[in-house]
């Protein structure tokens, strides 16, 4: 894959930015949501299954990272301290909604599903779905066991005991499973241009 040239703003590293960002920096605040809200909508997309839930989660995460920047650790990196918080927002949401279930229109003419078509953005779909379909691959490279793992905290919304319960692993194994997953995912997605 050819590399994209990185524009002057794009320079500058996430650790740079979030520390900006803890002194109020709003410039540096959008630069941020600029490279990572495409990756943020995706993964509460794919966690939520709604399109407008899922927006509206990336505005609630992106405020989180807003209030929380002052406590970001500096020794840590910065892409997986904000996908812990939108998983952790995702998750939450996800148990808010089993509690309290959302009513299902059956007519298609309702406002909410008729506005969906309406609103939808090609050029930000593609862009959304080439990110996804990185995001897939670099999955695929990793060991079975370490996928499954990423794949039912991520997407299953499972935490880490109920996964090792499902799995028949003790918890340990199932967090060195997802320490090591992450660190390999993170790793192939810099090669792909996709986190820095």
């Amino acid at each position: 894959m050819a590399q994209v040239q990185q524009r002057p703003e794009e320079a500058t590293s996430d650790q740079q930015l979030i520390e900006r960002v803890a002194r109020q920096d709003r410039q540096a605040f959008e630069q941020l949501y600029d490279r990572y809200a495409a990756a943020v909508f995706g993964l509460a997309l794919r966690t939520l299954g709604d399109r407008q839930i899922a927006e509206e989660a990336v505005q609630e995460i992106f405020w989180r990272v807003w209030q929380r920047a002052a406590s970001f650790d500096r020794s840590r990196t910065f892409a997986p301290w904000l996908f812990g918080i939108a998983h952790n927002y995702c998750i939450d949401e996800l148990r808010r909604r089993r509690a309290r279930p959302q009513p299902v229109y059956e007519d298609d003419d309702h406002p909410v599903l008729s506005s969906i078509a309406d609103t939808t953005d090609v050029s930000e779909r593609a862009l959304q779905g080439e990110q996804q379909r990185i995001v897939a691959d670099a999955l695929q490279q990793l060991p079975n066991e370490q996928r499954q793992a990423i794949e039912l905290a991520y997407f299953g919304g499972l935490t880490q005991q109920e996964i090792a319960t499902r799995l028949g692993n003790p918890l340990g194994t199932i967090k060195t499973r997802m320490r090591l997953g992450l660190q390999k995912l993170r790793g192939i997605l810099q090669d792909q241009g996709l986190v820095d």
